[in-house]
C-alpha cells in the first residue's frame, strides 16, 4: 500500500496550479482505500503481485474517485468523510470538470500501458454503477422497491465496483477467464455483504450504536425496511410509506419507522442475509492456495461485516 501510495499520487500530479491543489486535497481525505486493498490481496493470493496490478488498483481509485466526486454535485453534499466536498469548496462546474478529469487519466493510465483487460473490467462496472444509481432513482419515486429490486439495485450501485476490484487483482495476475470471473464473483458477494451492513447502520444496533435514520429522511429503501414492509398489514405499510413520504423530515416521526422496523424482525432478516453472502465468499475462497494473501484477504471480508462504520 506505501508504494501504491506513491504511484498514486505520482500519477495525480498535473500542469495546473488549480487541478493540482484539487488533486492534493482528495488525496490528503482519502477514505480506508478497502477498494486497492481488495485489488493487491486477490492479486496476491491467485499469483502474485505485477507493476499491472499497481496500475489496475490506479484504475479503480482513479475512476471511483470520479463517480464520488460527481455524486457529490448530484446529490448537493457539502461533506464526504468528514470533509468538505470538491463542490463545496470549489463549486460544481469545477468540480464536474475534475471527475471528468479523473475519468479521462484512469482511461489513458489503461491505453497507454495496453491494460485494455483491466480497462474493460473497470468501465464496465462504472456503466453498471450508473445504472444502479438511476434504477434506484426511478424506483425510489414510488417507494416500491422489492426485494428483488433492491438485490438489482445495491448489485450495480455498491458490489459491481468490490467485484472490478477482485477481477482486476485476478487478471492483473495472469489469471484465466474463468477464474477472473470467479475472483469477479467473489468481489460481487463481499460488495453486497458490504451495501447490507451500511443499510444496518441507518438503524444502529448494540455494537452500532445511536440510529442516523439517514436513509430514511433521504426515502431509500434498504433491506430491514423492505422486509419489515413486507410482513406488516395493508393499513401498517400505507402508515409507514407516508410518514417516509411526508413527514422524512421530523426526528420522532423517523424514531417511529426506526422501532417498527426493529420491531418486525428486519435487523435479523437483514443480517441474515448478509452473512449468507459472506458464506457464499468464503466458499468461492476455498480453492485458492494457502497464503498470508488469502488470510488477509478473509479478515478484510470479515470485517466489512463486522466495522464499526
Amino acid at each position: 500500500m506505501k508504494s501504491f501510495e506513491k504511484k498514486f499520487r505520482k500519477s495525480m500530479k498535473t500542469h495546473v496550479m488549480l487541478l493540482d491543489q484539487i488533486m492534493k486535497y482528495i488525496i490528503h481525505r482519502k477514505g480506508k482505500q478497502i477498494r486497492p486493498m481488495f485489488v493487491f490481496l486477490t492479486a496476491g493470493a491467485l499469483g502474485g503481485i505485477k507493476e499491472s496490478t499497481y496500475r489496475g488498483a490506479a484504475l479503480i481509485e482513479l475512476l471511483h474517485t470520479a463517480t464520488l466526486v460527481h455524486d457529490d454535485v448530484v446529490d448537493e453534499a457539502n461533506y464526504r468523510r468528514g470533509f468538505f466536498s470538491v463542490n463545496a469548496l470549489w463549486k460544481n462546474k469545477i468540480a464536474v470538470l475534475v471527475g471528468d478529469y479523473l475519468l479521462a487519466k484512469g482511461l489513458l493510465l489503461s491505453v497507454e500501458n495496453e491494460d485494455f483487460n483491466l480497462l474493460k473490467i473497470v468501465s464496465t462496472a462504472v456503466r453498471e454503477m450508473s445504472e444502479g444509481e438511476l434504477l434506484q432513482i426511478e424506483k425510489a419515486r414510488k417507494l416500491d422497491i422489492t426485494e428483488e429490486v433492491y438485490y438489482e439495485v445495491i448489485r450495480q450501485k455498491t458490489a459491481t465496483l468490490i467485484a472490478a476490484c477482485c477481477a482486476v487483482g485476478a487478471a492483473s495476475a495472469d489469471r484465466t477467464p474463468e477464474e477472473v470471473e470467479k475472483a469477479r464473483l467473489l468481489g460481487e458477494k463481499i460488495g453486497m455483504a458490504f451495501q447490507i451492513k451500511d443499510d444496518l447502520f441507518d438503524f444502529g444496533t448494540d455494537e452500532i450504536g445511536k440510529p442516523t435514520g439517514i436513509d430514511i429522511k433521504e426515502k431509500k429503501m434498504t433491506l430491514p425496511l423492505i422486509y419489515a414492509l413486507n410482513q406488516s398489514s395493508w393499513g401498517t405499510k400505507r402508515h409507514i410509506i407516508n410518514l417516509i413520504k411526508n413527514h422524512s423530515s421530523k426526528p420522532e416521526k423517523v424514531n417511529e419507522v426506526i422501532d417498527f422496523v426493529k420491531q418486525s424482525g428486519g435487523l435479523e432478516y437483514a443480517t441474515k442475509v448478509m452473512q449468507g453472502y459472506v458464506d457464499e465468499a468464503f466458499e468461492l475462497m476455498k480453492d485458492f492456495p494457502e497464503s498470508p494473501y488469502k488470510t488477509s484477504l478473509q479478515g478484510l471480508v470479515q470485517f466489512t461485516i463486522e466495522r464499526k462504520k
